[in-house]
């Protein structure tokens, strides 16, 4: 009996050992972003979310103070555009390629804008810089494997 109670001990320690190592195994392979993406992602959504309650409640000072004046319907489609870059960045968060191609869309869309209202081209192509910028912390490895890779 002792024998047999022993063995039943021991073959317990072997299935947990071997549950713990695929617990591991599966920790091991989740999905893992680089801090600097991290740090991109949160950056983004704050100065995202700025823009957007700027352009939201202080249109009007923002557009008397712009040479040449801003209509409200381009104040209301920066606002737009600054709103959906924050739901842009909680899909990148969320492993969504679309989130990027999302700020791709809405980057140029933006530089229509600005050229539209009269910025100049090397202004208006400064809002590129922050895709570009995204584009690389997204290729940024952890683990041997960048986060656009991971993003389905």
């Amino acid at each position: 009996m002792f024998f047999t109670s022993f063995a039943n001990n021991k073959k317990r320690e072997q299935i947990n050992v071997l549950k713990i190592e695929k617990m591991n195994e599966n920790s091991n392979n989740q999905k893992q972003r680089h801090g600097c993406l991290t740090a991109w992602l949160i950056l983004m959504i704050i100065a995202n979310s700025i823009v957007a309650i700027s352009y939201i409640f202080g249109g009007k000072i923002i557009a008397q103070n712009f040479p040449g004046g801003i209509s409200n319907s381009i104040l209301i489609i920066l606002a737009i555009i600054g709103i959906a870059n924050v739901v842009f960045s909680i899909l990148l968060f969320k492993w969504m390629k679309i989130g990027f191609w999302g700020f791709l869309a809405t980057s140029f869309i933006t530089l229509g804008i600005n050229l539209s209202i009269g910025i100049s081209i090397w202004n208006s192509l400064l809002g590129l810089l922050g895709v570009i910028i995204l584009y690389g912390v997204l290729q940024i490895k952890k683990g041997n494997v960048s986060a656009w890779d991971n993003l389905n």
